[in-house]
């Protein structure tokens, strides 16, 4: 009976002790509570008043407290002290409106003109006799023989145009001379006209009806002054009617072609100037203009052609040379930073803003044109506000490892 009534005294004793051991332990956790809020609320009246608090009211909060309560909406910012800036060499540029230029370099090959590529041949067929140009490269003047051909058709109509001349010269002693002499005159003038289609000159026809004997060869001459690019004519060899025998081409101007890649094609336009020189003259610059734009691009380079028409005098510029070409556009003003200063991560364009004291702010930015060295910010920033413009990827990486990133813009 005594052991019973033991047990239930212990029994009691353990329940009031476990019940004043609740209520203790809510009091403290809710006197706490309230100490951080009120805590809490205190700092922010301080923070955002412009009075000084009382200096004996000194909330004490953890800094593991402060952090789980920090606002979103803080703008983050790295530190990077004075001496230490110094260390890495950061600087900074100014933010500002300025005018911006591109140069567009590239590298250009010297063509021929193609207006001025003339070809040779004959309306006839025949057999070359004679020739007088014997070899490619060589220059003529515009008049000179190239070759003389023999033509049995060519012969055949020289004798038909002899035979009307002597019939009309028979016909003044005859009757009918007054009612045939305007029908010799048609015929004679259309054998004229068929000897001019073959191009026999006028002084040729002229020699044909004094002597009134047929030229057994035609002497074929260049239409142009200018170097024999292709010489297809061979002694001895058959002519065909439009089988070309020469090229001969002028080279007193020349083209420059040039590549220009894809991106930078809006940029480029007719009548834009550019500065073109060769190794081979170092002391010499020429300027011209683009006078065409070729309409398609190479699939294997991705780039557009551009042409150039450049004055050729002393021949000095030879075709197949290899030529550097700059042209400079004119972009207007713009808000522009140094190249430098942006991270491009692939995704998104990053600057590091100097805040002062040290502090430096990462920003998202959206970035435009770029022109020696510049480059045209569209959004994030304003005139007057410095970033850095050189170390930044030491503070970049400096942020990443306290875990500092920019605000995403939206």
């Amino acid at each position: 009976m005594k052991k019973k009534i033991l047990i239930i005294i212990l029994g009691l004793v353990s329940l009031s002790a476990t019940l004043i051991y609740l209520l203790i332990s809510g009091f403290i956790n809710n006197s706490s509570k309230d100490e951080f809020r009120q805590a809490i609320a205190q700092q922010s009246a301080t923070r955002h008043s412009g009075h000084v608090g009382a200096p004996d009211v000194k909330p004490q909060i953890s800094k593991e407290q402060l952090n789980e309560h920090e606002t979103e909406n803080e703008v983050p910012t790295i530190e990077i002290p004075v001496d230490k800036q110094q260390l890495i060499g950061v600087k900074t540029a100014e933010v500002s409106v300025m005018p911006l230029h591109r140069i567009i370099r590239t590298v250009g090959r010297i063509e021929y003109d193609e207006k001025r590529i003339a070809t040779v041949n004959t309306k006839f067929e025949g057999w070359i006799e004679k020739l007088f140009i014997d070899y490619t490269g060589r220059y003529i003047k515009k008049g000179e023989p190239l070759a003389e051909i023999y033509s049995p058709e060519l012969f055949a109509t020289q004798q038909e145009f002899i035979n009307l001349l002597r019939w009309a010269r028979k016909s003044d002693d005859n009757n009918l001379a007054g009612m045939l002499k305007k029908d010799i005159e048609a015929i004679i003038e259309a054998a004229k006209q068929r000897l001019r289609l073959y191009d026999i000159t006028e002084e040729q026809i002229n020699k044909i009806a004094e002597t009134g004997t047929p030229i057994r060869t035609l002497t074929i001459y260049s239409p142009v002054s200018g170097y024999v690019l292709q010489k297809i004519a061979l002694q001895g060899m058959r002519v065909m009617p439009g089988e070309r025998l020469f090229d001969v081409v002028d080279l007193s101007t020349v083209w420059i072609v040039s590549d220009i890649y894809q991106y930078e094609l809006p940029l480029i336009n007719v009548n834009q100037t550019a500065k073109i020189s060769l190794s081979y003259i170092p002391d010499k610059e020429f300027s011209s203009k683009i006078d065409y734009i070729y309409p398609a691009l190479s699939g294997e380079t991705r780039t557009a052609k551009v042409r150039f028409t450049i004055p050729n005098p002393g021949f000095q510029l030879k075709p197949q040379m290899f030529t550097n070409i700059e042209v400079k556009i004119n972009l207007g003003k713009r808000l522009a930073i140094p190249d430098d200063a942006v991270i491009d991560t692939g995704i998104r364009q990053i600057v590091y803003v100097d805040k002062g004291d040290g502090y430096f702010e990462p920003r998202e930015v959206a970035i435009g044109l770029r022109g020696e060295g510049m480059v045209e910010v569209t959004k994030g920033l304003r005139v007057g506000e410095k970033v850095a413009s050189s170390a930044n990827f030491l503070i970049n990486s400096e942020a990443k490892l306290k875990g500092v990133v920019p605000l995403h813009k939206h």
